[in-house]
């Protein structure tokens, strides 16, 4: 194969069990595989958190909850992001959990439920300091007063309450989190209040659901972590954190030439051989999902070596210079795994690239296929 994205369902299931370990005061573990399973695959992640232990699946889109349903995987389901005019019933009728952040989303699940002839399940979100979606404090009250009324007519069921941390990666007692922390138990006082009794509460994310035990709630809401990646460097490395990553990125060598000293690689020359030399091709490019500004940056290994990439990253490969060592076409190359033979992980092209280990996973395009090791009937 030319190039594939190899992942190992084994590693989720071991990842979710170590999260659901780590959730306290008998919290359940939502694992979110929105983003196509954060590039890992949107079903088999799904299927493979489930065999772990998740009790609840998170998505944004209720395309991707809808595809989770399709493939025969009935667990409680939240979808949190939809726009304004999309067709709701199909996922009401599919038992999904909507995301209600507003008067407005609560009136489009209420239709929906009426088309469907079943009552809708929703989630409320209160914003408490993302400002990002949810109702913030001043409209939290009329939300949780309409949607008591709206259970009381049997339109809907509130099924949760839940928020969403801003320093997502900076541990709950960053103070910001802490803050909202505290606006989340404000929330769900309001809650009570107006007479709702949700069956889950929940604000922990990856990072709250490995180091902050006060935060779990009802459920824990681990999305990067369920596939092996550390949330922050600074909170501890896979291994530190029980881990274990689940993909890695392999391509191979499709060409190879050498070439004399002062030789121009790639676009624009922005490497120039410094000695006579061999090159190597490597079929994968910006429209796979390799950042071009990994230009003469990214490392990956081959032939037992760390390499950098010689010059820039174009659409569809990239050159390595590989010097006089015995290097062929079809040898494999590594971009990142879990670092078991010396190949780079996702952090590190991370750190190299001045951006986090989530994008470079969720980036992989679809002309690199995923295969998949570690399936369970």
């Amino acid at each position: 194969m030319r190039s594939e994205a190899r992942v190992d369902l084994g590693a989720i299931r071991d990842n979710v069990r170590t999260l659901a370990a780590r959730a306290t005061g008998g919290a359940a573990v939502m694992a979110v595989v929105k983003a196509d399973g954060y590039g890992h695959g949107l079903v088999p992640s799904a299927r493979a958190a489930v065999q772990g232990g998740a009790a609840w699946l998170g998505v944004a889109f209720l395309e991707e909850a809808l595809a989770v349903r399709a493939a025969g995987i009935e667990v409680p389901m939240l979808a949190w992001l939809t726009a304004p005019g999309e067709d709701l019933t199909p996922a009401v009728a599919a038992g999904v959990d909507l995301g209600v952040y507003s008067l407005a989303e609560l009136a489009a699940a209420q239709s929906a439920a009426r088309a469907a002839g079943v009552t809708a399940r929703v989630q409320l979100k209160a914003d408490t300091g993302l400002s990002r979606g949810g109702a913030g404090p001043a409209d939290w009250p009329d939300l949780c007063e309409a949607a008591a009324g709206a259970e009381a007519d049997g339109s809907v069921t509130v099924t949760g309450v839940w928020s969403h941390y801003a320093f997502a990666d900076g541990g709950a007692d960053h103070p910001v989190n802490s803050r909202q922390t505290a606006v989340f138990r404000e929330a769900l006082e309001v809650v009570q209040r107006a007479g709702l009794h949700p069956e889950v509460r929940h604000i922990a994310n990856s990072a709250a659901t490995l180091t902050a035990p006060g935060t779990h709630f009802d459920l824990v809401r681990p999305g990067l972590a369920i596939y092996g990646l550390s949330p922050a460097p600074e909170i501890g490395t896979p291994d530190e954190l029980g881990l274990r990553p689940a993909m890695t990125l392999a391509s191979t060598v499709a060409h190879t030439k050498r070439v004399p000293a002062g030789s121009g690689v790639s676009y624009f020359h922005r490497y120039v051989t410094g000695r006579e030399t061999s090159l190597a091709l490597v079929p994968l490019g910006y429209a796979d999902g390799i950042p071009r500004n990994a230009t003469s940056t990214g490392q990956v290994q081959l032939g037992g070596a760390r390499r950098t990439i010689a010059g820039t990253v174009c659409m569809d490969q990239f050159v390595l210079d590989v010097g006089d060592d015995d290097v062929r076409t079809g040898d494999e190359v590594l971009l990142f795994g879990p670092g078991d033979n010396g190949e780079p992980s996702a952090q590190d092209w991370a750190d190299l690239l001045g951006t986090i280990n989530y994008e470079i996973v969720t980036r992989l395009g679809s002309r690199v296929p995923r295969t998949y090791a570690g399936a369970t009937a």
